[in-house]
């Protein structure tokens, strides 16, 4: 074998060297000699197999559906406004713990009223000059029990927050599952409709050389040929359409994304349905329940005696006698005791009862919602795979009765109108099973929306 020295730069090129013991592999301008004793032609189809093999894993890169499942959770706005809102009831809890606490405040106040020739304000009502710095302290009195009560009913907004995230992830999750499989179905109708324009490209040659030796006429090659045009005409309608779906799935999901991806099948399993009172759909009509107790409680503390203490401590005078002396405190107590208020709280209980009551109603009619939606979607998942494997068993008679009128295509024994009937049958059938595998996809998905649990 005869040595060659290569050079290596861009767009690619070879140039022999005068010696012919040595393979010189040259960079452009960053030269690494390599000592490799290779047929340049080899070496040229080695680097290009390579670089499309390379190109091709970032050209059709897969991303599974949980790629775009968490992408959506950590994208969405509503899921960070929610734990926004509980960091927000966090600082509100500790706002209640310091309105508790004693209040202190310095006040300052000064007066100056004078009398000009006669002119002026009373003395004995104005004195003059006044004034007044002091220290205030107030704490109000409040039992342990209404406190608790404060703090349940943050409590209870952190829990419907907690809730919400939920029913927010399965809302998110039930959208782009949705679409993604809308994506995948549009994927798998390219797939099985290549595979069929390539077994029509396949015997294009033979039907064409027995339509010349009058096997068949022109016109059954031609039909032939308008068909093979109207699968590619398929093929490139379906990749738009997968193309604006992959790309409503990346918006969806807040990818910024233009790539060509081939998604894998979604893995989707049918999870058992927990009872309907485990679910986190149910558990907003507890918590909805225990505000209505809480909001009670709340009332009926509102109408207890109330009592707050003060006390000051600083200067305020006159300057009329001894202003010196004018240092001194005082210490009081507030205390208020409903009596009457024209029955008012009785109407507030009574509105909490109403409310009951509605959220009672709402209750049921979810409870029989539920129950019938899971029903409905588990009798069409059950049709949706009776009819695929029912497809199957078509597509496997018609697969047969397709290869034997290949082999009587060669013999003219077939009219090749009844072998493109056929591969229309053959079409139709492997797009049955198609539309039904994501029909079926598509229920699952409903049903998974269900599952989630407290």
């Amino acid at each position: 074998m005869k040595k060659a020295s290569l050079y290596l730069t861009t767009p690619i090129h070879f140039i022999r060297a005068r010696k012919r013991k040595l393979h010189w592999l040259r960079l452009s301008e960053y030269s690494t000699v390599c000592h490799y004793v290779i047929n340049p032609e080899l070496f040229q189809r080695i680097f290009i197999c390579c670089f499309i093999c390379i190109s091709a894993q970032f050209v059709f890169a897969q991303n599974e559906l949980k790629y775009y499942l968490e992408n959506a959770r950590q994208n969405s706005p509503l899921l960070k406004d929610y734990q926004y809102q509980m960091l927000s009831n966090a600082i509100d809890s500790q706002r209640i713990k310091a309105t508790y606490l004693p209040q202190v405040n310095a006040a300052f106040a000064g007066t100056y009223a004078p009398v000009i020739r006669g002119w002026g304000y009373d003395e004995a009502l104005s004195n003059l000059h006044t004034l007044n710095a002091m220290i205030t302290v107030s704490q109000p009195l409040i039992g342990k029990n209404n406190l608790n009560n404060k703090f349940l009913d943050l409590h209870l907004q952190n829990r419907s927050l907690i809730n919400q995230i939920k029913l927010s992830e399965q809302e998110l999750n039930r959208t782009i599952t949705e679409q993604y499989i809308t994506a995948y179905g549009d994927l798998a109708q390219i797939k099985f409709n290549e595979e069929m324009l390539n077994l029509l490209t396949g015997e294009e040659t033979i039907l064409k050389t027995l339509a010349e030796k009058g096997v068949y006429k022109q016109t059954d090659f031609l039909s032939f040929l308008v068909t093979v045009q109207q699968q590619e005409l398929l093929i490139s309608q379906l990749k738009i359409q997968y193309l604006n779906d992959l790309g409503t799935l990346n918006f969806t999901s807040g990818i910024l994304d233009t790539t060509y991806t081939e998604l894998p099948p979604p893995d989707l399993d049918s999870i058992e349905i927990p009872p309907v009172d485990q679910t986190v759909f149910y558990n907003q009509f507890t918590i909805d329940s225990l505000k209505i107790v809480a909001e009670d409680a709340r009332i009926d503390y509102s109408y207890r005696p109330a009592a707050n203490l003060y006390g000051d401590a600083g200067y305020s005078s006159s300057f009329i006698k001894t202003p010196y002396k004018n240092f001194g405190f005082s210490a009081g107590v507030n205390l208020i005791i409903p009596i009457y208020d024209g029955r008012q709280r009785e109407m507030q209980h009574a509105k909490n009862v109403i409310t009951e009551d509605t959220r009672l109603i709402y209750k049921k009619f979810y409870t029989n919602q539920f129950r019938q939606q899971i029903a409905q979607w588990q009798q069409q998942l059950a049709l949706a795979e009776q009819l695929i494997k029912q497809t199957i068993t078509q597509i496997k008679y018609t697969e047969g009765l397709i290869s034997a009128q290949r082999k009587q295509l060669i013999t003219g024994d077939v009219f090749m109108a009844d072998y493109i009937n056929a591969i229309g049958n053959y079409l139709n059938a492997k797009n049955i099973i198609t539309q039904n595998t994501i029909s079926r996809l598509k229920i699952l998905n409903q049903i998974n929306y269900w599952n989630r649990k407290t």
